[in-house]
C-alpha cells in the first residue's frame, strides 16, 4: 500500500510511550514476561498507520535500550519518528508492567515519574509541528498530566493547531494516578472551546464542562457543542458509542460482537479508526463504525496495539465463524 508523503503527517501526536512488560498472571508470583511498548498517543499512531495514514510521533525517550525499542517498533509500524527526542540529561525510558487477574481484566502499574516522556518539552513538539503542518493534531488528557513542561507543550500545540488550521482531536483518558479530577477540568475545560473532535467515556464528559452541568451525558455532550466543540464522541464501552455533532445529530454504533481477550488498547484502538475515517471524509455514521470495528481488533487480541488492523482486515469481523482466510 502506497503512503502519503512522510514529511507532510495527515496526523500529529505526541506523549509518553513506554517499555512494556506483560506477565502471564499475577506479577507476585514471578514467572515470564513479553517485551514491547505501548503509550496512549503512540497507539493512535500505529492504528493510524496500519490504516495507511502519515503519522507523526514526538515523544521523548531515554538514551537507553528501552527508548531505542520505542523508536524501532514505531519506525517498523510506519510512524515517522523524526519528530521524537532522546532526553540529554539522563532520564530513563518510562516502564509499564501489566499483569493479567482475570479473563478480562488486566491490572497495570506505571513507573514513569521522572521519566524522559514526562520531560517533553515544548520546543521539541513545535519543530515536529512546523517542519510540516498536520492535518489533524491529536491530544490526550494524559500527557498534560505528566509534568509543567509536557503541559506547555501541549499548549503550544494548540496554538499552533490554530494558527495552522489544523484540526484538533482530544482524548480524554483521564489517569486518576497521574493527576486529580479538579487538575484535570482546570485544563481540559480551557481546552474545550479548541477542540474539534472530543472523544471520552462518559463519566469523562464532566471534566470538560464548568462545575454544576447537567449529570447527563446527552445533556453533557451538547453543553459541550454549545461551548465551540465540533464534535463529541462518547465511548461506551460492551455499549458501543454515540456521536454528537454541531448540526443536531445523534448516531449510536453498537459494539462489534468478539470474544474479549484483552481489552487494555481498546479506547486508542477506536480512536485511531475513528479518526482514519474522519480523514476519509466519510460520513459520522461511518466513522462511529470503523472505530467499533478497530476497537473490538484491540479487544480481540493481546497487547496494546498488537491486534491494529490494516485497512484490508477491517471486513473480517464480518465474516462467517469459522472461515479460513486464503
Amino acid at each position: 500500500m502506497s503512503r502519503p508523503d512522510a514529511a507532510a503527517p495527515e496526523v500529529l501526536t505526541f506523549g509518553e510511550t513506554m517499555l512494556a512488560l506483560r506477565g502471564s498472571g499475577p506479577l507476585r508470583l514471578g514467572g515470564s514476561m513479553e517485551v514491547s511498548v505501548a503509550g496512549a498517543e503512540s497507539n493512535v499512531a500505529i492504528g493510524l498507520a496500519r490504516l495507511g495514514h502519515a503519522v507523526r510521533w514526538a515523544g521523548a525517550v531515554g538514551k537507553d535500550e528501552a527508548g531505542e525499542l520505542v523508536l524501532r517498533t514505531l519506525r517498523a509500524e510506519g510512524v515517522d519518528v523524526r519528530g521524537a527526542s532522546l532526553d540529554d540529561g539522563g532520564a530513563p525510558t518510562g516502564l509499564m508492567l501489566a499483569e493479567p487477574r482475570l479473563p478480562e481484566v488486566t491490572r497495570v502499574h506505571y513507573y514513569r515519574a521522572g521519566s524522559a516522556g514526562s520531560r517533553l518539552k515544548a520546543c521539541s513538539v513545535e519543530r515536529a509541528f512546523t517542519a510540516a503542518p498536520p492535518r489533524i493534531l491529536h491530544l490526550t488528557g494524559i500527557t498534560p498530566a505528566l509534568s509543567r513542561s509536557a503541559r506547555s507543550a501541549c499548549t503550544l500545540a494548540l496554538r499552533l493547531a490554530s494558527e495552522h488550521s489544523a484540526l484538533v482531536c482530544l482524548d480524554v483518558n483521564f489517569r486518576s494516578r497521574l493527576w486529580s479530577s479538579g487538575e484535570a477540568a482546570e485544563v481540559l475545560r480551557a481546552w474545550a472551546p479548541s477542540v474539534d473532535v472530543l472523544i471520552a467515556s462518559d463519566d469523562e464528559l464532566p471534566l470538560c464542562l464548568p462545575e454544576g452541568a447537567p449529570g447527563d451525558p446527552a445533556v453533557q455532550a451538547k453543553e459541550l457543542l454549545a461551548l465551540g466543540v465540533g464534535e463529541v464522541v462518547v465511548k461506551l464501552g460492551a455499549a458501543g458509542a454515540t456521536a454528537h455533532t454541531d448540526d443536531g445529530s445523534v448516531l449510536h454504533a453498537p459494539a462489534r460482537a468478539v470474544r474479549a481477550v484483552d481489552t487494555v488498547g481498546a479506547g486508542d484502538a477506536f480512536v485511531a479508526g475513528y479518526l482514519s475515517a474522519l480523514l476519509d471524509g466519510v460520513s459520522a455514521e461511518a466513522r462511529l463504525d470503523r472505530a467499533v470495528t478497530t476497537g473490538a481488533f484491540a479487544v480481540a487480541s493481546r497487547g496494546d496495539w498488537e491486534g491494529a488492523p490494516t485497512r484490508a482486515e477491517l471486513g473480517l469481523l464480518s465474516a462467517p465463524a469459522g472461515t479460513v482466510v486464503r
